[in-house]
């Protein structure tokens, strides 16, 4: 468990195969700079995605994402921004967001 003053970070990641739609474009340049703009007040300090380097059925992105501390990341994701945050998915993936929080080892 981290204590309150410890970063937290969020992966989010999304399942799929080739198949799947999912706009890197899209996700890069509008939806990670979105989670910035309405999360960032809260205390998200980043946001970076990754892609695998092969397609294939598995993983198909991972955001991870930096927030100040824990009770940043509780504020934003109970935030009135998370229903617009939540409602721009559709526009990039048919995939559903997996959320978990990463402990440092």
């Amino acid at each position: 468990m981290t204590s309150s003053n410890e970063r937290v970070t969020v992966y989010v990641y999304y399942r799929g195969t080739p198949d799947t739609r999912f706009d890197r474009d899209y996700y890069t340049n509008h939806h990670l700079p979105l989670c910035m703009k309405a999360w960032g007040q809260y205390g998200l300090l980043s946001c970076r995605a990754f892609y695998p380097a092969i397609d294939e059925d598995g993983t198909i992105a991972i955001c991870e994402s930096v927030y100040r501390d824990e009770t940043a990341a509780n504020a934003a994701f109970g935030s009135p921004e998370l229903r617009e945050v939540m409602a721009d998915v559709a526009r990039y993936t048919d995939a559903t967001p997996i959320r978990v929080r990463g402990l440092p080892l």
